[in-house]
């Protein structure tokens, strides 16, 4: 009996038994309904004491912005942050999953996870969907070994840099970066230096935007700094557009009659047998 359940359960994972299908949709005029993607502009750095990631909070469908304040920094582990870029889902689940199985190899080992091995898994498992799961990741720790950043690709390529930027607004980041980042910076040093690349993706991308996220990952000890600044502040209301009476003059006054008649109709019963 318990060999009929197992084979009755759902394969675990992803399942893209509907890719054709959906494909023939397409081609007959179909139009699907969009996926809310973060546009995005993730970066992160090593400074002298550790890493620091950041991110804007900008989620949007299409041309419409779903939401001004998306988390985009996914806890991994204690020692273990990752940015995500990309479709919100996907990096949400991608990232929820791969902590899980973080907690259970550190409770295997007995030991700290090491920045490497998250690295390996998340670029395993986007590599076993071959680029379908549309998760950019920007990978940022400290382990017994130092600080790390990995940015990772959504078919599974992975580069270990002193600094990396991804997503929509990637190319603005990264130009501050090369311009001013250097080797043992403080950490005030590094948290500006990460604001503004993140400033410059805000204001330079359109999809990327609203406030500015950091996380500053030491040895021991993580700040997680949410809305550390808000770059678009909305603004408030100057003046009152609430006008006395009699402000707007009336040009012409209109008096009708209404005749109005009532009728009494009788309702015949529904036949029930």
């Amino acid at each position: 009996m318990d060999l009929d359940i197992n084979r009755d359960m759902p394969r675990a994972g992803f399942n893209f038994d509907n890719c054709k299908r959906n494909a023939t949709l397409l081609k007959g005029g179909f139009k699907p309904p969009t996926t809310t993607k973060t546009g995005t502009t993730i970066v992160g750095i090593i400074f002298k004491d550790g890493v620091i990631l950041g991110a804007d909070t900008r989620a949007t469908e299409g041309p419409i912005v779903s939401d001004k304040n998306c988390a985009k920094i996914h806890y991994l582990a204690k020692n273990i942050y990752c940015c995500g870029a990309g479709t919100a889902a996907d990096t949400e689940m991608t990232t929820d999953l791969i902590s899980s199985q973080l907690e259970l190899h550190r409770l295997a080992t007995k030991r700290e996870v090491r920045v490497v091995a998250a690295n390996v898994m998340l670029k395993q498992m986007l590599f076993r969907y071959q680029g379908h799961i549309s998760a950019a990741l920007v990978l940022g720790g400290v382990d017994k070994t130092g600080p790390h950043i990995y940015s990772i690709h959504p078919h599974g390529s992975s580069d270990k840099l002193p600094y990396a930027t991804m997503g929509s607004g990637s190319l603005a980041a990264m130009s501050v970066f090369e311009s001013r980042w250097r080797p043992d910076m403080s950490e005030e040093e590094g948290k500006k230096l990460v604001r503004d690349a993140i400033a410059s993706g805000v204001f330079n991308d359109l999809g990327s935007g609203s406030n500015i996220d950091l996380c500053v990952i030491r040895k021991g000890s993580v700040e997680y700094l949410r809305n550390h600044e808000l770059a678009n502040k909305k603004g408030e209301r100057q003046l009152d557009y609430r006008f006395k009476q009699g402000a707007t003059p009336t040009l012409h006054t209109s008096v009708m009659d209404l005749l109005i008649t009532e009728r009494v109709q009788a309702v015949v019963p529904m036949e029930v047998s």
